[in-house]
Order: structure tokens, then sequence, then C-alpha cells
């Protein structure tokens, strides 16, 4: 098994290469003078380690790099300064995501669409909770029950790679998101259970983004096939999940955003085999 300095090491060569290839991502700078002697890649690195760490938080990463790897990054600065660059780099991590899912090829002609919760705090404190409600938090309910905060829209393709998604208020429907998932994708055929079952919203689909929408039907030997083929989009779920995407309190919708993308670039970079652990 790769060791943590192993995988550090793959992630920074990762994200180097990347924005090397791509010098025009390092324009968000104010000035040619506003320059850091701690790279962009490594402030990126340190992020995508949360999930080699397996631990919550951003902050948590931050403090165990500091306390155990800081020869790796000499020119660390603090958690606050530390944080705000990689908010900074938000529109680059999402271009990563996509690197991160072509490092081993990429099938883009059958997609499986799915949502998740995104809550904003625990059930308990539904009564008072305020967080984010201005950038559209909102109330939704799933089989479990109960959440506030958003849904995250997301469509995977067969081989159970993230192709694209979104975050929506919490009371959106599926059928609502189906086209979004689908124009950010190539033509094909698309899977989902029955919340995106329905006339109208096939014949958008077919009109839009020429894809083909299944759901779950009557028979039961179809029924297995969607299950059986569903059963990707049920891991993804539950690998961010293991990265605790249940659990990012942000106090920012592009704070919240910004991580949830860091999570979906290494969900990439761990089904591509960059990431083994």
């Amino acid at each position: 098994m790769a060791t943590i300095i192993d995988q550090m090491t793959e992630i920074y060569c990762f994200v180097d290469d990347y924005l090397k290839a791509h010098p025009k991502l390092a324009l968000w700078r104010l000035s040619n003078f506003s320059r850091f002697d701690f790279t962009d890649s490594e402030v990126i690195t340190i992020a995508l380690m949360q999930s080699c760490f397996g631990v919550a938080t951003l902050k948590k990463t931050y403090e165990m790099i500091e306390n155990n790897y800081k020869s790796a990054f000499p020119r660390l600065g603090s958690y606050k300064r530390w944080v705000a660059r990689l908010h900074q780099l938000s529109e680059v991590i999402g271009h990563l995501v996509e690197a991160a899912r072509n490092c081993n090829g990429f099938d883009c002609k059958m997609f499986i669409f799915d949502s998740k919760p995104i809550p904003m705090c625990h059930p308990i404190r539904h009564c008072r909770v305020r967080l984010l409600r201005e950038d559209g938090a909102y109330f939704g309910k799933t089989s479990k029950g109960w959440f506030f905060g958003f849904k995250l829209h997301a469509s995977i393709n067969i081989n159970g790679q993230f192709v694209g998604g979104f975050l929506t208020l919490g009371n959106l429907g599926d059928r609502e998101a189906a086209v979004g998932l689908a124009l950010m994708g190539d033509v094909g055929v698309a899977v989902g259970d029955w919340g995106y079952k329905g006339e109208q919203i096939s014949t958008d689909l077919i009109e839009e983004a020429e894809v083909l929408m299944i759901t779950t039907g009557d028979g039961k030997q179809q029924r297995a096939l969607i299950c059986s083929i569903r059963e990707r989009v049920e891991t993804f779920f539950s690998e961010l999940w293991r990265m605790f995407v249940d659990r990012v309190y942000s106090r920012s919708w592009s704070g919240l955003w910004n991580t949830i993308k860091l999570k979906l670039v290494a969900y990439n970079l761990r089904h591509a085999g960059i990431l083994s652990v």
C-alpha cells in the first residue's frame, strides 16, 4: 500500500503538471507582481490530502500537515491565508475534476443520474437554522426524512467516473435538474430512478440534449437491469459520504461548492488509480 508521502507526491505531480500545461489558469492574480512563494500546486495538494487522511474538515487536514509534514511545505503560511488562497482557486479546482476524470481514458455514452442531499446542519437545529439561507439553502425531503441545505445533482458514466454536477435548492426535484446534467455530457443514454420518470422530461432530454432517458420499469427483468446499473451511482455517493460530503458546514456558498469539488477531484483520482487510500 502506498504511504502518505507517496500519495502526497502523486497528488502534487498531478496538480503541478496540469497547472504547468495550462498557465492561463494563473491569470486570476491581480497583477504580475502578485506572486507567492507558496505555490498554487502546494495549496491544492494539501486540500486533496483530506481524502488520504480520512478527516472531516479542511482545518484538520491543514493541522495534520503542519504538525507532521511541515518539511514537505517549508513555506506554509497560516491556516487563514491558506484557506483564502484555496477558495481563490475554485475555478482551477473545477478544471482538475475533469482532468482527473480523463487520467485513464473516458467513455461518455451512458450516464447515470442521481442526487444527494447536502445538509447544512443536524436535524435538531432545523427550527432555528439560518446558515446560507440567502444563498439558496432550503428544506427538502428524502426517503430518510427532512434536511436543510442543498442538493448535489450528479452524473456519472457507466464506468463510474464523475461526469458533471451542480448544487441546487434542497427542494428542487430531480426532473428539473435532468436537462442540466445531460448537457454536461455527450449524446447517449441516461439511466435514473423513479424521480426522473415522466413523458415531459423524456421529451425535453431528447430535444435539448439528444439523450434518451431510461427509468425503472414495470418488468422484473428491466428493474433488475436498471438496479444493477444504478449500483455504480450508489457506490459513487457512498465514496463521497466516506469523504464527509455530508459534513461540509461552510459559511459561504462558494466555500461549500469548492470543498465539494475537491472531494470530486479526489474521487476521480481514486477511480483512476492515482490515489489508493
